[in-house]
């Protein structure tokens, strides 16, 4: 539609552009068409218009307007004339069929064909007659197309049947349609041409009851239309029922109330008659039927069991289904639909308190973790304050008290050895050597008198009643074991100073091969043994001043006596429930 319609506005501009420059520029001649020759196109059924019109000079007037169409012989015959002072008239066949455009026709001669037919196309001839210059033509080529008049006859076809032709789509128009399908089914199509100027086109297929209700257009495609004219179709393939009964009860026993078969026929068309029969007769009293459905209005009784058949008829054949019924004797009421939510109910109730069950055992085992880690804690940091305590009462002990304890072994501690000649030697019930050099300081020491005990050793004191803090406990742990070197180096000094025979040192009785050979100073760390160039006679000198009158030597004869005792030749520790040991390394046992 757009291609014409673009054609005649494109047209119309041309002309109406001419005009105005022929106007402007020629005094005399054709306004519109400009050209002698002009084609033009045309729809049938709507109004077509045939330009013509001639612009005089001055002294010169249009006497008479004729329009003439050319046949196919090559005569030309007389459609409608004016005459400037007679009017206008029409001939034969056009008569009532066209006019001129405007009320003057010799200065505006287009001529109007209110309804334009397919026999209107051909040539066509505007002839202007003036005084003096005499005539003067135009022509003009008329197309007329002619919409396509299209239809659809569909054919209804059977399960079964042959290859046949399923539809036929035919088209009449100028110029001739074209003519497709728009279907997904498969098939073949066949276009075909008459001289009246149709076109038909034939789709065939092999029906099958799959392709009922499927698409089958057809598509009509013309120049005069802005797109393919589409034909709307549906396939009709007819096939006989596949009739089926069920049932909505599951479980059939005698007393069932409402009991009920179904029919579901199937089938193209759908069946409109169906019948129900029991073993081959009559259905029993208390059953009827109700369209597709066979109906018990009682409760079931057990000679109601048999078989049942239903028979569905359509144009096409019949489908028939049987049914056997089974009652059994005890009555059994079942709620199905109960059943199945007391155990949806059931289920869920059961799902929910397992999940309550794990929270809670999860809470309580966090819970049950964080109290036992929180309890271990608490007893590592016991355990800690514990050992930390034991640790400074056995530091305060070592300083405070002298191991006596008989399980110690004789080599952890310093045990001062003698041999047999000491028991009977003087120097035991010596108690003290006054300005000697054989005495605790030898010939380093100072001449006042020095406390010795029986064995002729410095009598070391020591008052628990003083109070030791940090540096004081070091201090006089360093103290003490300074005398206790001293003593024992002076004892081994005596047998240069003319000591008796009677305490000779123990290193000297081990050289002698007298007895096993003893550490020196077994209860004292490593590294803490005492060196003889250590001790010098200033030192010596500095402790004999820091003791008062000889106390130092008393307090240490009196502990050796307190605390140890003599057996076979070696000085042990004597027992005591407080006593804590060390072994050589300065640890404690």
């Amino acid at each position: 539609m757009s291609g014409p319609k673009m054609q005649l506005a494109g047209q119309r501009a041309k002309s109406l552009a001419l005009i105005f420059l022929i106007v402007v520029c020629v005094q005399s001649d054709f306004v519109e068409p400009p050209q002698a020759d002009n084609p033009l196109l045309s729809m049938a059924d709507r109004q077509t218009r045939l330009p013509c019109h001639y612009q005089v000079e001055e002294g010169q007037k249009v006497v008479q307007v004729t329009w003439h169409k050319e046949l196919a012989d090559g005569s030309k015959e007389q459609i409608i004339t004016a005459h400037f002072t007679d009017g206008h008239t029409e001939f034969g066949r056009y008569s009532g069929r066209v006019r001129f455009e405007s009320s003057s026709p010799t200065e505006n001669s287009a001529l109007l064909i209110p309804s334009t037919e397919g026999s209107d196309e051909g040539r066509y001839t505007c002839r202007i007659s003036t005084f003096p210059n005499g005539n003067f033509e135009r022509h003009i080529t008329l197309t007329v197309w002619v919409l396509p008049i299209s239809s659809l006859e569909p054919v209804t076809l059977v399960e079964g049947q042959s290859f046949r032709v399923a539809a036929t789509c035919r088209a009449v128009g100028h110029p001739l349609p074209r003519l497709s399908w728009d279907t997904d089914l498969p098939g073949q199509s066949q276009n075909r041409t008459s001289e009246s100027g149709s076109v038909s086109s034939h789709y065939s297929l092999h029906p099958l009851r799959s392709m009922n209700g499927k698409k089958l257009d057809c598509l009509v495609w013309h120049p005069g239309l802005e797109g393919p004219r589409r034909i709307s179709n549906r396939l009709e393939v007819h096939y006989p029922p596949d009739a089926t009964i069920s049932t909505a009860s599951g479980d059939w026993y005698v007393g069932l109330e409402k009991a009920e078969l179904v029919c579901d026929s199937g089938g193209y068309p759908k069946p409109q008659n169906i019948t129900w029969t029991w073993k081959g007769g009559a259905l029993p009293d208390g059953v009827s039927v109700d369209g597709g459905k066979l109906v018990f209005g009682r409760a079931l009784r057990m000679n109601d069991s048999g078989v049942y058949e239903c028979v569905v008829r359509n144009n096409v054949g019949v489908g028939k289904a049987e049914y056997i019924l089974g009652l059994s004797e005890a009555f059994q009421h079942k709620d199905d639909s109960s059943d199945d939510n007391l155990l949806l109910i059931i289920i869920g109730a059961s799902a929910g308190a397992l999940v309550m069950v794990l929270v809670i055992v999860v809470l309580l085992v966090n819970r049950y973790h964080r109290h036992r880690n929180k309890k271990l804690e608490m007893e590592l940091s016991e355990k800690t304050e514990e050992i930390n305590s034991l640790s400074r009462q056995a530091s305060f002990r070592r300083l405070n008290s002298v191991s006596t304890d008989p399980r110690v072994q004789p080599e952890d501690y310093a045990l001062l050895r003698v041999d047999s000649r000491m028991k009977n030697s003087q120097s035991l019930e010596r108690p003290t050597y006054k300005d000697s050099q054989s005495t605790l300081a030898g010939k380093w020491g100072p001449p006042e008198e020095v406390e010795v005990d029986e064995l002729g050793r410095p009598i070391v004191w020591h008052d628990g009643r003083e109070s030791l803090r940090g540096a004081e406990m070091d201090r006089e742990k360093e103290e003490r074991r300074r005398r206790v070197e001293s003593y024992l180096k002076s004892s081994n000094m005596s047998l240069d100073s003319g000591l008796p025979s009677s305490l000779v040192p123990l290193k000297a009785q081990q050289d002698d091969g007298v007895g096993p050979r003893e550490p020196d100073l077994g209860h004292l760390r490593e590294g803490d043994s005492p060196h003889e160039e250590d001790w010098t006679p200033t030192e010596l000198a500095e402790q004999g001043h820091e003791d008062d009158d000889g106390s130092s030597s008393f307090q240490i004869s009196e502990a050796l006596t307190n605390h140890f005792y003599y057996s076979n030749g070696v000085l042990r520790p004597r027992p005591h429930s407080n006593a804590i040991l060390l072994n050589p390394r300065g640890q404690i046992i």
